[in-house]
């Protein structure tokens, strides 16, 4: 039984599966990109969910250990 199963989102209601994304943050005043991250998402309105532990071990992530790889990114202004 995965952690999401029978989980239902509280803006619509729609079911919870569990996915693996990547999340953007600011930390640092830098944005980072975290990659594999394990989330739940409705599958109506698309609202992401996080396990604590998630949470948890991207903090603790981020905190002690290095990135593996930085790159350049664009910037536009609208």
């Amino acid at each position: 039984m995965g952690f999401w199963e029978g989980e239902k989102c509280e803006y619509c209601n729609g079911a919870i599966v569990e996915k693996i994304a990547d999340i953007p943050r600011k930390f640092k005043g830098k944005y980072i990109l975290i990659k594999n991250v394990p989330v739940g998402v409705c599958k109506e309105c698309g609202t992401r969910y996080y396990a604590a532990n998630v949470l948890k071990t991207i903090d603790t992530s981020i905190k002690r250990r290095k990135a593996e790889k930085e790159i350049c990114m664009a910037v536009y202004s609208y």
